[in-house]
């Protein structure tokens, strides 16, 4: 039961009868009712009248009786509006023999291609893959959990000139030892020493520009060496994507390298389109409504001027596939803000030729950046970036300590299981619970607290209910009848009918600090409820009432947990 679209939808009608054309009721949580709707006064000025006037007149033409809520109006023109008790449990009730807890499947379900994580081949994952890979899987969870068919795309950088340089060094270690190298899982020592004789050794430099030359044109002992490459970069990513506790597998990789036999029929249907343009011994599209500092029409690189292809190329090429071939109707792009410009380009160039038309569309999910304590992008001591691998495993460590620290008669591997728990989702929840168009600073000690906005206090909540279950030694019944006796049970009551609306809120803008947010106002009520509503002391009617009220509670908070990919231990 989505209780604040109910209360919207019988609103709307009102609203429309008095403002002559729709409105949206505004219908919001609030401290002096259950709900409060504040479109008058946005209609004040509109209609020429009275806040408090407009009110009253919506609530001479709403109709709430039948679903039990009374409205009054308040201050300059709010309409209050508060469940009667008997409603409310009845609304509860429904949700404890829902599965889903009050979230249907969607009635139109779409194919939806999301592009993350994205890493490069002979490079170690760093910090600055972790934002796009928890986000993506995030929205993953959540549209194949609303009945979405959803396609996971891991874009591998796996192409271009510095595979040149990267197989002349593989070539030079010989297979044998390069293979040794590359599973010892220091890739980034691999691509170092690349680099460090490319950038000393002319001769070297030529010999990796011509593996370049023969890489494009197949020569078959360098593509298996490329594939060499390829193969050791995705064990290693596959390592940190268990480690991380993510849904991509090996069967969601695709490289760059899977484009190339498209890319040239891309730009031919932009030149027979007439979209094609030279620019500086290149060809280039200069799409509508882009232009630079100063002023002159922007291109898209679409073919350089020594005839490779570029990321626009590639990118044009992969939206084409998943639209045409793949049939997508939504394709998402998580990643980082700063490429914000490129992909508004590359979908407006699609949006021209064709590729992209209704009811497909494409959107680019931007986000920040992650920092260290003084503010600036988060580096090691050394001024390098900081391998993913080892922020993840110092979280798990972190997490472990505090674990047997708390909680001393932990056995090692009990702690060691509540320490990944809790360290993977303490550094999943930092991120999904701050706007992800927003830089976050990694702060170890506020991720990693039991109280706050972290995932931490939202796992203790579960642990809590599941501790208390256990004392009780019963399940509750789904059938229990509700008594809402107390303030703190109504607002408990209140926060599990809001889990359908989040959901759908952040199936449409994809804002995880959205149902971040409310699992941590669902939390905080829980609480309040447990400290001034005893359960287990409680006559049995309220006893078996209350239980089930945990019940829903920790199964909301599961769920919601799951759809950010973090783990609710039953133990901390």
């Amino acid at each position: 039961m989505d209780l604040e679209r109910l209360l919207s939808d019988r609103l709307a009608p009102a609203f429309g009868a008095v403002a002559g054309g729709p409105v949206d009721p505004l219908v919001r949580r609030s401290p002096r009712a259950d709900f409060q709707s504040d479109a008058a006064l946005a209609l004040a000025r509109r209609l020429g009248r009275p806040p408090r006037d407009i009110a009253a007149a919506v609530l001479a033409h709403a109709v709430l009786d039948d679903v039990g809520v009374s409205a009054e109006v308040s201050g300059p023109g709010f309409i209050n509006l508060t469940v009667a008790d008997l409603a409310l449990a009845d609304m509860v009730s429904g949700l404890a023999g829902d599965a889903r807890l009050g979230v249907p499947v969607t009635a139109a379900p779409q194919t939806v291609v999301v592009d993350y994580s994205a890493p490069n081949v002979a490079k170690e994952m760093h910090v600055g893959h972790l934002r796009s890979t928890v986000i993506g899987d995030a929205a993953v969870r959540l549209l194949d959990w609303l009945g979405h068919r959803v396609v996971r795309v891991n874009h591998l950088g796996d192409w271009g000139t510095p595979f040149g340089m990267l197989i002349e060094h593989l070539a030079d270690l010989g297979e044998v030892g390069a293979t040794h190298e590359l599973s010892m899982g220091d890739l980034d020592g691999f691509y170092r020493a690349a680099r460090v004789k490319f950038d000393a050794d002319e001769a070297f430099r030529e010999r990796s520009r011509l593996r370049v030359v023969a890489l494009q044109g197949g020569d078959e002992r360098t593509l298996r060496w490329w594939r060499l490459l390829v193969a050791q970069s995705e064990r290693y990513f596959l390592t940190v994507y268990d480690l991380l506790d993510v849904t991509l597998s090996d069967d969601d990789f695709r490289g760059e390298s899977a484009y190339n036999d498209l890319l040239a029929e891309v730009v031919d249907d932009l030149d027979r389109l007439g979209m094609l343009a030279p620019s500086g011994g290149a060809d280039c599209v200069f799409p509508a409504g882009f232009s630079g500092r100063d002023g002159e029409p922007m291109p898209l690189i679409v073919r350089k001027s020594d005839g490779g292809y570029g990321y626009p190329a590639t990118d044009l090429a992969a939206l084409r596939q998943r639209v045409g071939e793949l049939g997508a109707t939504r394709l998402l792009y998580v990643v980082g803000l700063p490429q914000r410009q490129h992909f508004a380009m590359v979908f407006a160039v699609a949006r021209a030729a064709g590729w992209l038309c209704p009811p497909a569309r494409a959107e680019h999910l931007g986000f920040g950046s992650i920092l260290g304590a003084d503010g600036r992008m988060l580096r090691s001591r050394a001024g390098e970036s900081v391998k993913l691998v080892g922020l993840l495993e110092e979280a798990v460590t972190r997490a472990t300590d505090l674990a047997q620290q708390r909680n001393p008669e932990l056995d090692a591997e009990a702690a060691a299981e509540i320490g990944r728990a809790v360290g993977i989702g303490a550094v999943k929840y930092a991120d999904l619970s701050t706007d992800r168009s927003k830089d976050y600073v990694l702060d170890w000690e506020r991720m990693l607290a039991l109280d706050g906005n972290t995932a931490p206090y939202l796992q203790y909540v579960y642990a809590r209910i599941r501790s208390m279950s256990r004392r009780a030694g019963t399940t509750a019944r789904p059938d229990t009848p509700l008594v809402l006796t107390l303030p703190a049970e109504r607002a408990l009551a209140v926060e599990l009918l809001g889990f359908a609306a989040v959901v759908g809120e952040v199936e449409r803008s994809l804002e995880f600090h959205h149902l971040a947010g409310y699992l941590h106002r669902l939390a905080t009520a829980f609480n309040a409820f447990y400290e001034r509503c005893p359960v287990l002391r409680a006559p049995d009617e309220l006893r078996e009432s209350r239980l089930l009220l945990a019940e829903l509670t920790a199964r909301t908070l599961r769920q919601g947990l799951h759809l950010l990919g973090i783990r609710t231990p039953e133990r901390m």
